[in-house]
């Protein structure tokens, strides 16, 4: 098949969430398809610095991504009905850049990553044979704000947050059931999220494709090790990890430190928000900022710790946590969309007091963080390869084009 991702962030180097399935999936699909993609340059990003790309890829194109001052952000969020993420990757140049390979090239498949490139639909409704249209939703987006609304609702000073969130939530049911509703196929990552998409688009065909992780790279690892008692990862301005990691500090680190006062934790990821900036002098507590690569603090970590209150979808930072054998204590939102079992492959913990009597308990029993550890890596070898999921989704492309070829016949 010929197929067209449209991605809201170039998938190299894949350091962070979206990047890391777009680019799996992309590993996967050339294999067997003939794959282009069309995405967005940060800052300072060079289409040209994404070599293993370039070489997998039959055609790969980017454009800046769009900058929005604050003023207009605001404009949007007052004078549209549209919700905020609908706006946050709009360029006129990337649409005339798909609107062109559209014209240029017959695809059989035209894949939209995340909401946030949404609004592109319209043009590729207008192409002529239409391509089946697969919408992959990395996270049930109407949720995730529902459940940050809830959680920051509970702190006054977190109000105007939660007002923001309320807004989001209610705009994300009715845009996002709508974009479900007229593509073709929508990809979900976890069941959880199935049933939130189903809930705005009934009639809606949903097919679970999970993250995965790359087996050869995470479960194999044999390099360095940083070592630190617990280690949390993550892109650090995204809203679910700045929360888990406030919450985690100021509500279990000092429960935990009545135990083990000495006790250090790594905060492994790129762009430090500012709320965060007050971490950096709390004692034992470091921020690395941007890493070449996560796996050495993983590698080193005592216990993994995944504290999140908030979000969707499945975390890939549990499944490289899990193929590196790690012992792992995580809130039930942060595991949910994995069939995981609490005593067995982790430990699931949802309060301040629990959490923290979870990690000092692996901290002190070396033996349960090995039995968790060797349990969590088989879980995810079993069934998280990306090479077992993308097979997954090569079926919802064949089912598809096979149904429209007996409409049309």
């Amino acid at each position: 098949m010929h197929i067209l991702l449209l991605t809201p962030q170039l998938p190299y180097p894949p350091h962070q969430g979206t990047s890391l399935r777009n680019y799996n999936l992309i590993a996967q699909l050339v294999k067997r398809h003939q794959v282009e993609v069309l995405s967005f340059l940060d800052e300072g990003q060079s289409l040209s610095a994404a070599t293993p790309l370039l070489e997998m890829c039959a055609w790969v194109d980017a454009v800046p991504v769009p900058r929005r001052t604050i003023a207009r952000r605001l404009g949007q969020l007052v004078g549209s009905s549209l919700p905020d993420m609908a706006w946050r990757l709009w360029s006129s140049e990337y649409q005339e850049h798909l609107l062109q390979r559209l014209a240029e090239v017959q695809f059989d498949v035209v894949q939209i990553e995340a909401i946030e490139l949404a609004p592109y639909l319209p043009a590729i409704e207008t192409a002529r044979p239409r391509p089946l249209i697969v919408f992959d939703e990395h996270n049930c987006e109407w949720r995730l704000q529902q459940r940050a609304c809830l959680t920051d609702v509970r702190v006054p000073w977190r109000w105007p947050a939660a007002l923001y969130s309320f807004i989001q939530w209610r705009r994300l049911r009715y845009y996002e059931g709508n974009v479900c509703r007229r593509v073709d196929r929508v990809v979900a990552v976890s069941e959880a999220d199935r049933e939130g998409i189903q809930s705005v688009a009934p009639e809606a065909s949903i097919t679970v494709v999970p993250n995965g992780v790359d087996l050869e790279e995470y479960s194999n690892y044999s390099g360095a090790k940083i070592n630190f008692d617990l280690v949390f990862t993550g892109k650090m301005d995204f809203r679910p990890n700045v929360d888990a990691m406030l919450w985690f500090c100021d509500q279990v680190l000092p429960l935990i430190r009545r135990e083990q006062p000495e006790v250090q934790l790594a905060i492994v990821g790129q762009r430090v928000h500012p709320r965060l900036e007050k971490l950096r002098y709390m004692r034992g507590v470091t921020l690395t900022g941007w890493v070449p690569d996560v796996r050495p603090y993983i590698a080193g970590a005592t216990v993994y710790v995944a504290p999140l209150r908030m979000g969707g979808g499945t975390r890939l930072k549990l499944t490289q946590a899990m193929a590196m054998g790690c012992a792992i204590v995580a809130t039930s939102i942060a595991a949910e969309g994995f069939p995981v079992e609490s005593g067995r492959h982790l430990l699931l913990a949802d309060t301040p007091s629990g959490f923290a009597a979870a990690v000092v308990r692996l901290l002190n029993e070396p033996r349960l963080r090995d039995q968790l550890g060797a349990e969590a890596r088989a879980f995810v070898q079993s069934r998280y390869g990306w090479d077992q999921l993308v097979p997954q989704l090569e079926e919802v492309y064949f089912s598809a084009l096979t149904r429209v070829s007996e409409v049309q016949n």
